[in-house]
């Protein structure tokens, strides 16, 4: 059973409207000093702390723990949606509108005529599909098929996303068949190696890679462009 303040009035129903009118209080002008000094930049990593937390749970096994760090990367959300709304941009109600427009939206074969579609493979293809057709008729369309990568992504999550798109871009070959195919563990174990060496030598490879990444992308937006001007011309 929850237990509610009894500082507060109007208890509302569920454990939800309670989160939502906690988060309020605690930013309210006699709120919760610490709450209240924080804004978007401030909160902008603790999302990045709280999922990596989550998946630590999830690989714990635990499902208490799991429930707990699913709470706080929720809090995260309502904390970011509880200051846009003072600022009178956008609140938690927005929040939830726009993800079920947009579920409904990339779902057709669910709640639409659709119904062609019936693997994994089919759905992810139809949602890049639909989700490149709403950029591209959005307030920032993606004009490079290398857009839409965080940027804070780690260095190597990012890399592989930048491989990724850029193969099915084709700005990169699918394969490189001059290089000997190496298992999962020799892979493995040769990321862990270079790791190591870089540490020894007093690098940091996340760095590294980092930058690495920032090169590779800026020559193949360079070939993408130059693609594009002999494709007009």
């Amino acid at each position: 059973m929850l237990l509610w303040p009894t500082q507060m009035k109007n208890k509302p129903k569920s454990a939800f409207e309670q989160l939502l009118a906690i988060m309020a209080r605690l930013r309210a002008p006699d709120g919760c000093p610490w709450d209240r000094a924080q804004d978007h930049r401030t909160l902008r990593f603790r999302a990045v702390e709280e999922v990596y937390e989550l998946l630590d749970a999830i690989e714990s096994g635990d499902d208490h723990e799991m429930a707990e760090e699913l709470g706080d990367l929720l809090m995260q959300i309502v904390f970011h949606a509880q200051i846009a709304g003072e600022r009178g941009a956008f609140d938690f109600e927005t929040v939830c509108r726009l993800l079920v427009q947009k579920l409904i939206r990339r779902h057709p074969h669910v709640f639409d005529e659709v119904r062609d579609v019936d693997t994994p493979q089919a759905v992810l293809a139809q949602w890049d599909e639909i989700k490149q057709a709403e950029k591209a008729g959005g307030r920032g369309p993606r004009h490079s098929g290398l857009d839409g990568i965080p940027k804070h992504l780690p260095a190597l999550l990012r890399a592989e996303e930048l491989v990724k798109k850029a193969r099915k871009a084709a700005l990169l070959p699918r394969t490189n068949a001059r290089r000997r195919s190496l298992s999962q563990r020799e892979l493995a174990r040769r990321l862990f190696a270079l790791a190591g060496y870089a540490q020894s030598r007093g690098w940091s490879a996340e760095e590294l890679l980092r930058a690495e990444a920032r090169e590779v992308e800026g020559r193949l937006r360079r070939k993408e462009r130059q693609r594009a001007v002999r494709k007009a011309a």
